[in-house]
């Protein structure tokens, strides 16, 4: 090899160049050498830390490298569309107020929860909703959201291979934001329930769905909270919060684990814009089993029942009441007659353990006792005057479980189809309604009910019924059942500051 060196030097110099190149070229090779045993000994004896760090980093470059795409190819069959067509839409337009997407309202801190009616006023003519739901036996049951469904005169059902399928409402229920759809078909795509308890704040999750109807569309995220409630969304709240994009159509779509289980129904999102905001909601999979198989098997909702009204235990309160720790669930209220007071539980008990289940939140209580088959015995343990007690129940039915019959919308006696509310202080700002104001709270109107064509919105007041005041959810009940069938009622409704009068015939 030959070299050519530019230099300066004199010549008498220049004629040992040769041999130091040749030097030159050996400590070369010797530090190359040297070089090489480092790296191989640092290669071959890397200390304990290295290979701990490399075990995550190689599970999460194989999510990277591969995606979800296994899971998702096995559960994006099973979550179909589902297009709801309504004779009547009596409430909500396609625009609320101040651009408000349909599908969304406003809680007491301005923010706007996906999933509810807004409060509008009346629009009579043909709509139709779109929302998501999952296939959850072969044999064509789907589990969707009550809201997806509610007042529909026919559902189509459409799973990703395109074929539609006239889809029959089971069974509904609001008190969820559950329904259960059944098509016709054999051998169909389904999703297995999972065991939602299990899941752990940062696990992976993958919402499924159809927002905005771009149907089968799949977004990935963690789950950001659990036990979220208090929310005004429904009446039993439990929910798996999630930063998995949810928007409006993703309703009823399934939210799953890295081994494709359902583990929750997308039901709803929290956000300023209308739009997603890193904040959506589930209904995990430990209330929607129950509530689905029971609709699915019956047509209606059987739940377990107490009868104790509870409470929160603060810091205080253990306080007070000698409590070695702030949990639990204090009884405020023993209804009578219940199971509750057969067992001879008392207003201060405070429940700790239901079974074999610890009891922190009155949360925690009321799932256990709502998912309880009726009939079970329970052993309850309560905390009374410092001292542990245990008492023995039998579950009984709740009284007001939803009763959602298939063919309950033919029927319209005595104004049948309106969901109401009594008029509290804090939903009367929400409308802003002034104090003297006094009624109960149009929060739902099933379409093509009688209800429904006499020009009934949500959100109107209902003030009076034949110049009898109704100031209470009782009230309207007693005055409701003292009319005749097919008499015309004359109604006095408040509806954004003005009164007005509406017939109606019962």
């Amino acid at each position: 090899m030959e070299y050519h060196f530019h230099s300066a030097l004199p010549t008498s110099t220049t004629k040992r160049r040769p041999d130091r190149a040749l030097a030159s070229l050996a400590v070369c090779i010797a530090l190359a050498g040297i070089l090489l045993a480092v790296f191989a000994a640092g290669a071959v004896g890397s200390p304990t830390p290295a290979t701990v760090v490399t075990t995550p980093v190689s599970h999460t470059e194989d999510h990277r490298q591969s995606g979800f795409a296994q899971i998702v190819k096995t559960v994006r069959p099973a979550v179909v569309n589902i297009t709801a067509s309504h004779a009547m839409n009596t409430g909500s337009p396609e625009t609320a107020p101040h651009g408000q997407p349909r599908g969304f309202y406003r809680d007491p801190n301005g923010n706007e929860l996906f999933g509810m009616p807004p409060f509008s006023g009346p629009r009579h003519e043909p709509r139709r909703g779109t929302g998501s739901g999952v296939i959850i036996s072969p044999d064509g049951y789907v589990v969707t959201n009550h809201h997806v469904i509610e007042g529909a005169n026919s559902v189509t059902v459409t799973l990703l291979d395109q074929r539609t399928f006239a889809g029959t409402i089971v069974g509904s229920d609001p008190q969820t934001d559950l329904a259960v759809v059944h098509i016709q078909g054999r051998d169909l795509p389904f999703v297995s329930w999972g065991d939602s308890s299990t899941l752990e704040v940062g696990d992976y999750v993958l919402a499924i769905g159809s927002p905005f109807g771009l149907h089968s569309t799949v977004t990935q995220g963690i789950v950001s909270a659990k036990g979220r409630g208090g929310m005004g969304i429904t009446q039993y709240e439990d929910f798996i919060q999630t930063d998995a994009a949810i928007n409006p159509g993703n309703s009823g779509g399934a939210l799953v684990n890295m081994r494709g289980e359902l583990v929750g129904i997308n039901t709803a999102i929290l956000s300023r814009t209308g739009g997603y905001q890193g904040v959506g909601f589930a209904v995990p999979a430990s209330i929607g089993q129950h509530i689905s198989t029971s609709l699915a098997e019956t047509g209606t909702v059987s739940r377990g029942f107490l009868g104790v009204g509870v409470q929160v235990v603060t810091p205080e309160l253990a306080q007070a009441f000698y409590l070695d720790h702030a949990e639990g669930a204090i009884v405020t209220d023993v209804r009578e007659a219940s199971p509750a007071a057969q067992a001879g539980m008392q207003r201060g008990d405070t429940i700790i353990q239901y079974g074999e289940q610890p009891i922190a939140t009155p949360r925690d209580l009321q799932r256990a006792v709502t998912t309880t088959p009726v009939g079970t015995a329970v052993t309850i343990i309560v905390v009374r005057d410092r001292e542990e007690q245990t008492m023995h129940v039998t579950i009984m039915e709740h009284p007001m479980s939803q009763r959602v019959a298939r063919h309950e919308a033919n029927a319209a006696p005595r104004l049948a189809g309106l969901a109401l509310e009594p008029l509290t202080p804090r939903l009367a700002q929400r409308l802003g309604v002034d104090d003297d104001i006094t009624g109960v709270v149009v929060t739902g109107i099933r379409a093509g009910s009688r209800a429904a064509e006499s020009g009934l919105a949500y959100g109107d007041i209902i003030r009076e019924i034949n110049h009898r005041p109704v100031q209470s959810l009782n009230a309207f009940r007693q005055v409701v059942q003292s009319l005749k069938n097919d008499q015309s009622a004359l109604l006095l409704i408040h509806r954004q500051g003005m009164s007005l009068f509406l017939t109606v015939k019962v």
